[in-house]
């Protein structure tokens, strides 16, 4: 009888252990759905800490993909200029994919603790330098050059750390490009960047039927959270909108060294 009782105890203690982190993560995503209708940007590093915490980074990096794909999409088509915006910036786009090889197959070597570090000190020092330079801008001419080496860091960091906004974001907005010009760039890049991971992470045996299954599910949230921050964006000046995303970077790379720190291993 004793037995039966503390199975039975242990049982409903693991489902609502279950319950907790289905909850937990479907929250997640509706807030990262939210800050990414505001900014266009940073649904996924948005969503991971909060889903590191409470999961660990693997697990983490395979559950955030699908909604992280669709609120790209759904921003996609929201703010237009696809076309026009693949013909400029194809170079950094497609150099994205060697980088993300590279940083997945560091991945599965070693532990991404130290790389999410870095990537979240580097983020924060460029935050405060934006911060205090609102004009800076890439001297002419520069852009071509520094479009493939943005594309490869930045599939680098991705596939290291899941996170996919250094150094493409700061490299689009030193361009001062119009606010829809600027989204479709930076969500291209966050789509391939996910497409790839996806294939990556099933190679390494991280994406499997489960993550499939809960992150489809909380696809809905996205929607959800997509369309009520696309309301707050549009009420947002140009002026506005350039300091709600560099705050919402610092969030992010605070985020993201508190998360580093207390992940488990």
């Amino acid at each position: 009888m004793v037995r039966k009782a503390r199975s039975n105890i242990l049982s409903i203690t693991a489902f609502d252990l279950i319950t907790a982190e289905i909850i937990t993560i479907f929250a997640a995503y509706l807030f990262a759905a939210i800050a990414k209708g505001v900014t266009g940007l940073g649904f996924s590093t948005t969503c991971l800490p909060i889903l590191v915490l409470a999961i660990g980074l693997k697990d983490a990096l395979s559950l955030v993909l699908i909604p992280s794909i669709c609120s790209n999409l759904v921003v996609m088509r929201q703010v237009g200029q696809f076309k026009s915006t693949m013909l400029r910036f194809w170079p950094m786009l497609l150099a994205t994919i060697p980088g993300l090889i590279l940083g997945l197959w560091v991945l599965s070597g070693i532990d991404g603790g130290t790389g999410k570090i870095v990537f979240g000190l580097v983020l924060l020092l460029w935050c405060g330098f934006s911060f205090l330079n609102p004009d800076h801008r890439l001297p002419d001419g520069l852009e071509g050059r520094l479009a493939p080496v943005s594309g490869i860091c930045t599939g680098f960091l991705n596939g290291l750390t899941g996170s996919q906004v250094m150094p493409a974001v700061p490299f689009l907005m030193s361009l001062h490009l119009g606010r829809n010009t600027f989204i479709q760039a930076a969500n291209c890049s966050f789509t391939m960047s996910s497409l790839i991971m996806m294939v990556g992470l099933g190679h390494l045996g991280l994406f499997s039927g489960r993550e499939v299954v809960i992150s489809t599910l909380g696809v809905m949230c996205v929607f959800v959270g997509v369309r009520f921050g696309t309301a707050i964006r549009k009420r947002l000046s140009e002026n506005t909108f350039r300091k709600l995303i560099l705050a919402m970077l610092t969030i992010m790379s605070i985020s993201l060294l508190m998360s580093s720190f207390a992940a488990p291993n």
